[in-house]
């Protein structure tokens, strides 16, 4: 590998697909006010796919910033529901709410990425995967968002699909490295015939 890189993000299983695919790198966190830029947005009316593409380039940009010379790879992810935007819970009840919502619809999960080299983007990629939700009982999804806060609440929508969230679901039409939050196949596809890593 020519380059390195660098992952703007705190999330592990981003990390954790980085490594699977033999990647080597470096994680800084960026410091971006994630709910401020979202809801400016929102407020300007963009489009949920527009928020994940900005949400992502603006921490690859602020990575970039102090590292220029290196790859950084800048992530997000949102939950677009009938043109709304859902974030992560606040609390189980925020997540119970959510869920209540989502059962018995479709909704599309949008996994921006963007990679940021001299302080610039040189690629970009929003994946999305369409989700149905099965209509379960009140009691399933209590007992679903008890026994599994400590991991969904770091998710949107509040449920993770590579463990029991998975038991959520009816049908899901899409990538599942986009429901992970990393569009992954693009993102080596593109190192790869750039010369960053070997193929």
């Amino acid at each position: 590998m020519s380059q390195t890189i660098i992952l703007a993000s705190g999330s592990e299983i981003r990390a954790q697909l980085l490594r699977n695919a033999g990647i080597a790198f470096d994680v800084i966190k960026p410091r971006v006010d994630e709910d401020m830029i979202r809801d400016a947005l929102i407020a300007e009316g963009a489009s949920p796919r527009d928020v994940a593409d900005a949400l992502a380039e603006s921490k690859a940009a602020k990575v970039s910033d102090k590292n220029p010379d290196t790859l950084v790879l800048g992530c997000d992810q949102v939950l677009d529901f009938q043109g709304q935007i859902f974030s992560k819970p606040s609390s189980p009840q925020d997540a119970l709410t959510q869920l209540q919502a989502l059962r018995g619809h479709r909704h599309s999960l949008l996994s921006a990425a963007v990679l940021y080299h001299d302080r610039k983007p040189i690629w970009r990629h929003v994946g999305q995967v369409r989700l149905q939700m099965r209509s379960a009982s009140d009691t399933y999804l209590n007992g679903y968002i008890e026994r599994n806060w400590d991991s969904i609440r770091h998710s949107v929508g509040a449920y993770k699909l590579e463990e029991e969230g998975v038991r959520l679901f009816a049908r899901i039409d899409g990538d599942y490295f986009n429901v992970l939050g990393l569009p992954l196949v693009e993102l080596l596809g593109f190192l790869t015939v750039r010369g960053d890593i070997e193929g």
